[in-house]
């Protein structure tokens, strides 16, 4: 089967720095479709944070939650939980040293503390109000990723201390916590085996680090211009930035388009 697919991940990707999607990517996109080249979306986030987009791009499948949580068709094909005694460890040290801890699941966000302004700052960058507050969420109900409010380095320690966790840093104060070796590769891995499409004609599109996998993993990785270096260095091709028509470049260069 020679079906191709694209996933395209979000913020700084498909939404540029005032968090819209440019109108060369709205197009960009539906020409996808129309060309019957399957479209996806692999992010961070957590499905609530991007209905949205998905709406508006009329796409119905992806990988959420960095690999943890994916959709084919609307149908869920996928759920990895953390463990919760070993996410209550890490949220019992982070408290000591004053880090806050957000929880993320298929549904729904919840925060350890009330009112924190690490908080509200990695979520206003997304354009988010500060979550609710429920510090032990965790305890009742699944986690897909923990978020660690703390300011740049100090992640160190708790990379130390849980090697069994990854700590990828998305914001100057805010850090993913994964189960070690999940990745949005770990769930394009399963989407593709779902949807019966092939490694090889796979591409994806992306910016930041919680990408490095994910742009190894697929048959052709592409970093945006406005990428971190290191996921530049990782991609097999590099388009132009997110805002000067960066999918709607790489597409074409690609042969996609």
């Amino acid at each position: 089967m020679n079906q191709k697919i694209v996933f395209f991940d979000i913020d700084g990707t498909l939404l540029d720095e005032e968090k819209q999607i440019p109108d060369s990517t709205r197009k960009a996109v539906r020409q996808l479709q129309e060309a019957g080249i399957y479209t996806a979306i692999a992010t961070g986030r957590t499905p609530a944070m991007f209905d949205w987009v998905r709406e508006e791009l009329g796409i119905h499948s992806y990988v959420s939650i960095n690999g943890q949580y994916v959709v084919f068709e609307g149908e869920e094909i996928h759920s990895n939980p953390m463990s919760p005694d070993a996410l209550g460890e890490l949220v019992d040290a982070a408290g000591r040293n004053g880090h806050p801890v957000a929880f993320h699941n298929h549904d729904s966000i919840y925060v350890t503390e009330k009112d924190h302004p690490f908080i509200r700052s990695g979520y206003q960058s997304l354009l988010m109000e500060h979550p609710e507050w429920d510090a032990e969420f965790y305890k009742h109900s699944p986690v897909h990723q923990g978020i660690l409010f703390c300011e740049e380095g100090q992640e160190q320690q708790y990379m130390e201390q849980y090697p069994h966790f990854s700590f990828i840093r998305w914001h100057p104060l805010a850090v993913d916590v994964l189960p070690q070796g999940c990745s949005k590769a770990m769930g394009i891995q399963q989407f593709l085996a779902k949807a019966g499409l092939r490694r090889e004609h796979s591409y994806a599109f992306g910016d930041g680090l919680n990408d490095i996998e994910m742009l190894s993993f697929v048959g052709t990785g592409v970093a945006m211009g406005n990428a971190v270096p290191a996921l530049k260095r990782q991609a097999k091709h590099v388009t132009t930035a997110c805002d000067e028509d960066g999918i709607w470049n790489g597409l074409v260069a690609l042969g996609l388009l």
